[in-house]
């Protein structure tokens, strides 16, 4: 057992536990999962980029999984949003601080030039993730 897995709160690549079980909250953040595990959770945050981004108006850039803070400023934001989207928090005054702060997630998004297109992007996440160490789930 390698140190990432010793780290991995999730359950062993082989262990029956899909990333997103409704009993489970997924970590904040990828370092320390076991490799299949974290191409799980980059594929998870993709999913909610791509809706966050159309929900927020939020103007993506292509290779924002490149960037550790932009990687960790959408993990925070699927996150806070998920609990609201839940039920799991029910504060409208912290879903208006979640909503006032757009304008910050939005400036920790600026970064690159090319806007993201999932269809187009997908190649080179993907390549990315295999650079992490990530292992795909078997087809």
């Amino acid at each position: 057992m390698n140190d990432d897995e010793l780290n991995d709160p999730w359950p062993a690549d082989d262990e029956a536990s899909e990333v997103g079980a409704d009993d489970e909250r997924p970590p904040m953040t990828w370092h320390g999962l076991a490799p299949r595990r974290r191409w799980e959770w980059f594929d998870r945050l993709w999913s909610e980029v791509c809706v966050l981004r159309e929900r927020y108006r939020l103007s993506v850039r292509s290779g924002w999984w490149a960037d550790e803070l932009q990687v960790e400023v959408l993990a925070a934001f699927a996150a806070w949003v998920a609990r609201y989207d839940t039920g799991e928090w029910d504060d409208p005054a912290g879903k208006l601080a979640l909503l006032f702060d757009l304008e910050r997630v939005a400036a920790a998004l600026r970064d690159g030039v090319t806007p993201f297109d999932p269809d187009h992007d997908r190649p080179a996440f993907e390549q990315h993730l295999v650079l992490l160490g990530c292992r795909p789930p078997p087809p």
